[in-house]
């Protein structure tokens, strides 16, 4: 299944709107969705070759109308690696979106935080990425009969995470920054892998993202990237699925606070 025929499909459901920005949620984050006005709904499930997540916290349905005085198209609910599919699958929406026009990419996720210095209920703007994922977006693809080598220097664009800051601080909000670790899943952490993000550089750790960002700058998108931090690493401290859904939904009260005034000052990012 082509993305140009998903493509196709989804711009023949969105009555003629040109998206400017994809906008993907997180466990927890899908809440956010509901702040887009006159909007068109369409659950993925009706697009020719894609798939619905499995998951609490992630529906399957694209939002696509204004938020903040922007044309937007909001995934509110992702798959992923760790629900059988590949990295193809996890990234086919982003690569439709750049076909329908998007040009930025918003991309959120649920995380665990990995420094003393974050408590759960945290927003993180991710500064960089490990992809420990095992897998690429771009294995098997070719441009000009060549393998797809795409520069991941400056992934997450700076000036947008500035700008991300700012608009927090005019909010009288704290955001996070730090690097984000994306790792398959489904399983939860143990200490020794704890310790070894930590030791490698990682902030915040989850299952998403990583490819999604990696196959937005396939397509020229610019990307601005933030974790809800829901829970963070300790010692003898457990993790479940639903305290990552239940924080995630109280920070989105935050992030959509954020994500408007971005939105309504993205020109001064350029």
């Amino acid at each position: 299944m082509t993305v140009e025929r998903t493509a196709a499909a989804l711009r023949a459901r969105l009555e003629g709107r040109r998206p400017e920005l994809l906008l993907t949620l997180g466990s927890g984050l899908g809440s956010v969705a509901d702040a887009v006005e006159d909007a068109v709904v369409v659950d993925v499930l009706d697009l020719p070759g894609t798939a619905a997540s499995t998951v609490p916290g992630h529906t399957a349905r694209l939002v696509c109308g204004q938020l903040a005085g922007r044309e937007v198209l909001v995934q509110a609910g992702r798959i992923h690696l760790y629900e059988g599919h590949d990295a193809h699958d996890v990234t086919r929406l982003v690569r439709v979106a750049a076909q329908l026009g998007v040009s930025t990419f918003v991309v959120t996720n649920a995380a665990g935080g990995l420094t003393d210095r974050f408590t759960p209920g945290d927003l993180m703007v991710i500064d960089d990425h490990l992809n420990m994922t095992g897998t690429s977006p771009l294995a098997g693809l070719l441009r000009g009969g060549d393998p797809r080598f795409v520069d991941m220097a400056g992934a997450y664009d700076a000036r947008l995470r500035d700008l991300a800051h700012e608009v927090a601080g005019d909010l009288g909000l704290e955001l996070q920054r730090g690097v984000y670790a994306g790792l398959v899943g489904p399983a939860y952490e143990t200490p020794a892998e704890v310790a070894m993000l930590r030791t490698l550089g990682a902030h915040a750790v989850g299952m998403s993202t990583v490819n999604e960002v990696i196959a937005a700058r396939d397509e020229g998108l610019r990307v601005l990237g933030f974790s809800s931090v829901t829970n963070v690493h300790g010692e003898g401290v457990a993790t479940t699925h639903a305290e990552v859904v239940e924080v995630g939904a109280r920070a989105a009260q935050d992030l959509r606070r954020v994500l408007l005034g971005l939105l309504e000052r993205l020109d001064e990012a350029g």
